[in-house]
């Protein structure tokens, strides 16, 4: 599939779709945006939000993953927040959980900090950064037709897994999930039976 042909994929509709086919599968979602997209789904005790600390969505995930191998975790983040924690996939690539999956919504700008033009419409291809780290499944996704197939990868594949979808910049309204740290951790460990409601 092409990088040429970004910003395709009308994001809140995409992301609705996408997680109607997680099938029981824990969502970290990345600052911003991918947390205001799960949220607008539908929220979930299975989304393990996060607030100020950007650049660890990847980090997060991996942990989870790594602690819960009977669980599909999906890491939802964005391509400022994948830019500022690329590292991480390096140790994603030694840890190698079959479990995990990363998606990367790319508007190719830094939409949380005025949709300055970002590195991953010009001269950063975040599928190629993955598998240079070691991550050897990777797909860019621009078209809305191309969902099922996304879906299987984050869902199905053998991980770790590696996804860029390229998303129309937009203005959709904020839908904004619980921000107390202690509440979203305690209702995420309860649907995680870790915990007592």
């Amino acid at each position: 599939m092409s990088t040429q042909s970004s910003n395709k994929l009308s994001r809140r509709p995409f992301v609705a779709e996408l997680l109607k086919q997680r099938n029981g599968a824990l969502v970290v979602p990345g600052l911003g945006s991918p947390t205001w997209d799960c949220f607008a789904a539908g929220d979930s005790p299975e989304y393990l939000y996060s607030w100020g600390g950007m650049g660890l969505a990847a980090s997060t995930a991996l942990g989870l993953a790594l602690a819960r191998p009977d669980k599909r975790i999906l890491c939802l983040t964005g391509d400022g927040e994948m830019m500022m924690g690329i590292g991480s996939l390096g140790v994603i690539a030694d840890q190698a959980p079959k479990n995990l999956a990363i998606l990367v919504l790319d508007n190719e700008r830094f939409g949380e900090t005025g949709k300055q033009k970002g590195l991953t419409g010009s001269s950063t291809d975040l599928t190629q950064v993955a598998k240079g780290f070691g991550i050897k499944t990777t797909m860019i996704v621009t078209l809305q037709s191309e969902t099922q197939a996304l879906a299987d990868l984050l869902f199905r594949a053998p991980g770790p897994v590696f996804a860029v979808a390229k998303i129309a910049l937009s203005e959709d309204p904020w839908r904004l999930p619980e921000k107390d740290g202690v509440t979203i951790a305690h209702r995420f460990r309860v649907a995680l039976g870790i915990e007592q409601a």
